[in-house]
């Protein structure tokens, strides 16, 4: 309903949806009043032996609107709507095949801003942290790096960030109706619930440092036979979420990052869950500049805290390198210590004018554990190609 109001409103105002129009404005106003659209359409193709279906295509529509008004100098008020319009199929060549396709929501927020406050409503993407490819905080996001267009799914919720003058500066949410759970929650979170948190970051010498808390609450409707009847019949399972991180320029870019989450019932080994990334990244003078990060991740999922006993590892190495101006090509490797696999990515960039074009070849494990997965049909499970074109707007 909110992204539907919103929309009508800015019609109102404009008369017209597409396009840039300038607002006639106040002579108060130091900037003019603005409603842009725009949008990214993409589409792609995948062959991949291994899968049940080698060959798929799809593509992706996410339109965009932005209205903005200026108060004065350094407040406004601004909002964004938009949607993700998808679809794709697979293909067993005279055997069987398989299509499917949404259209939802995919961000709608207002936003009061000032020079050192932003109070910010609706559906958004909220993030935040010091790692790049093995992410503990990554509480309210899903995003891969070997994703081009770098897509998640927002939150609803009201978020406020204030900027002190130090670069001190201080985030607080509360969140609702978010049921799916996060890449590293194997409970959903009760979407009746409110939750809420917030997050401090500090300015170090050569850095920052952010100390994290947020507060949910899981519900064990889903888990029946993994926890007691009790459990299960309650349903709900409050989740408490503690985080530190901080970043450093020494020589080479340094970060840790490491949470604990923490039920405040026994679900066995799911009641806590400790996880520890430590990561480093440099640049060489080799050519154009050979940007290499590397990136170690700890998980421990156990009965009692920081226990430490049931723990898996994961180690991230990336490779980017410049071909040009518009070319570049980027590497991204992943090794599980537990099963002894690696999971390969190789892509190719090339910018034109409003146009991206991306070729990608994997060559990973069939049976995917990387945490950050989000594949559905496994389409990246075992070798294959992908080739997709961008187009913004």
């Amino acid at each position: 309903m909110f992204w539907l109001l919103s929309m009508i409103t800015l019609l109102n105002l404009s008369g017209s949806a597409s396009g840039l129009l300038t607002l006639a404005s106040d002579t108060s106003f130091v900037k003019s009043d603005s409603l842009s659209f725009s949008g990214q359409a993409s589409a792609w193709a995948l062959f991949n032996n291994f899968n049940k279906m080698p060959l798929w295509l799809g593509g992706r529509y996410l339109p965009q609107l932005n209205y903005e008004l200026n108060f004065k100098e350094t407040t406004k008020l601004d909002l964004e709507v938009s949607a993700n319009i998808n679809g794709s199929g697979g293909f067993n060549p005279f055997s069987e095949n398989i299509a499917d396709g949404s259209v939802k929501l995919y961000r709608s927020w207002i936003r009061y801003s000032t020079d050192q406050l932003e109070l910010r409503l609706g559906l958004q993407k909220i993030n935040f942290g010091s790692a790049s490819m093995l992410r503990p905080l990554m509480w309210f996001d899903r995003i891969d790096p070997r994703d081009p267009l770098q897509l998640t799914d927002g939150v609803w919720g009201l978020l406020g960030r204030y900027y002190f003058m130090n670069n001190t500066n201080l985030w607080l949410w509360g969140l609702f109706g978010n049921e799916k759970p996060s890449v590293w929650e194997v409970v959903k979170t009760n979407e009746m619930i409110p939750e809420f948190g917030g997050r401090l970051q500090l300015p170090m010498k050569r850095g920052e440092v952010g100390f994290t808390y947020h507060h949910r609450t899981a519900d064990s409707k889903d888990l029946p036979g993994l926890i007691s009847d009790e459990i299960n019949r309650s349903s709900t399972i409050p989740e408490n979420k503690f985080g530190i991180d901080g970043k450093f320029d020494i020589i080479t870019g340094l970060w840790f990052e490491a949470t604990w989450a923490k039920k405040e019932k026994n679900l066995g080994l799911l009641t806590n869950q400790h996880l520890l990334n430590i990561g480093t990244d440099y640049t060489f003078g080799i050519g154009n500049g050979l940007n290499v990060v590397l990136e170690h991740l700890y998980l421990s999922q156990d009965e009692q805290s920081f226990a430490l006993a049931n723990s898996i590892n994961f180690t991230g190495l990336s490779l980017n390198y410049p071909l040009g101006l518009t070319n570049n090509i980027n590497a991204i490797f992943y090794y599980d210590w537990l099963n002894q696999t690696v999971y390969n990515f190789v892509s190719w960039k090339k910018d034109l004018k409003d146009i991206t074009l991306y070729a990608m070849l994997f060559f990973n494990p069939e049976n995917n554990k990387l945490p950050s997965n989000r594949d559905t049909y496994n389409l990246m499970g075992g070798k294959g190609i992908q080739i997709m074109i961008v187009y913004n707007h």
